[in-house]
C-alpha cells in the first residue's frame, strides 16, 4: 500500500510522490467529487481563472485526467477498470462528506485496497487526505456532514472512512489557511475524545510507502 496524503496542494514533497509513482509522465486519475457541492458553471470559472487541476498537475510532471464517481453508480466494475489503468489516484479537496459518500455510492471504497495491493498510489489533499482515515467525526468541525449536491442516491451521513490508515487526519493545523481555526477545534475534539489523530500543517504530508508505518514529513522551510 502506497499513501501520499497532503495538508494542501501537492505538498512539499512531490518528488517522494513522482518516485513512488514510477516517474515523470505517470498518469494520474483525479476525483473531483469533494467539489460537487459548488454549481458546475462556478467551478469552470475557477478552473479558467485561478486552479485547473489538468494543469496543475501536469505542471508536476503527471499525466491527468479528471472523473467523476457518480458516473460510476451501480458500475462498480467500470470503475475499477478506468481506475486500473492510472498509477495515481488523486483525490481534491473540498467537503469531505460529499466526497465519501461519492465513494460509497461507486463502489470505490469496495475496490479501493485491490487498487492498492496492485501498487496504485492513494493520494489527496485536504478532504481527500481526510477521507483515508478511520473516522470522519472530528473533521465534522471543519465540514459540513449534512452537504447536498446533484446526482447522489442518498443524504445519509458516512461517519466512517476508508480506514487506510488507522487514525483521524486533520489538516490545516497552525497553517495560514481559511481552516486552519476550524482545524484547531478539531484537534481539542479529538484530544478531549481521546480519538488518535494526526493533525497536518499546510506543506506536511502523511506517507505510507510498500505496507511500512505512516510517517509525517515536515514542510519545508
Amino acid at each position: 500500500m502506497n499513501l501520499y496524503l497532503s495538508s494542501y496542494m501537492i505538498g512539499d514533497h512531490v518528488d517522494r510522490l513522482r518516485e513512488m509513482a514510477g516517474g515523470r509522465g505517470a498518469r494520474m486519475a483525479i476525483i473531483t467529487n469533494a467539489l460537487d457541492g459548488i454549481a458546475a458553471e462556478a467551478q469552470l470559472e475557477f478552473a479558467r481563472n485561478r486552479f485547473d487541476p489538468d494543469e496543475y498537475f501536469a505542471s508536476y510532471g503527471f499525466d491527468p485526467s479528471l472523473i467523476d464517481l457518480r458516473r460510476y453508480g451501480g458500475r462498480q466494475e467500470a470503475l475499477r477498470a478506468l481506475l486500473q489503468r492510472h498509477r495515481v489516484i488523486w483525490v481534491l479537496g473540498g467537503n469531505t462528506f460529499l466526497l465519501r459518500r461519492a465513494m460509497c455510492e461507486s463502489g470505490f471504497d469496495q475496490i479501493i485496497g485491490d487498487l492498492l495491493a496492485s501498487g496504485i498510489v492513494y493520494g489527496g489533499w485536504s478532504a481527500g487526505a481526510c477521507v483515508a482515515g478511520d473516522s470522519l467525526k472530528a473533521v465534522g468541525i471543519m465540514d459540513e456532514p449534512h452537504a447536498e449536491a446533484a446526482g447522489y442516491l442518498s443524504s445519509e451521513v458516512i461517519w466512517e472512512g476508508l480506514g487506510l490508515v488507522p487514525f483521524t487526519i486533520v489538516p490545516h493545523f497552525e497553517s495560514d489557511h481559511a481552516e486552519a481555526p476550524l482545524a484547531a477545534k478539531a484537534v481539542a475534539w479529538a484530544v478531549d475524545q481521546d480519538i488518535e489523530f494526526r493533525s497536518l500543517r499546510d506543506g506536511e504530508v502523511i506517507v505510507v510507502e510498500k505496507n511500512g508505518p505512516p510517517m509525517v514529513l515536515p514542510r519545508a522551510i
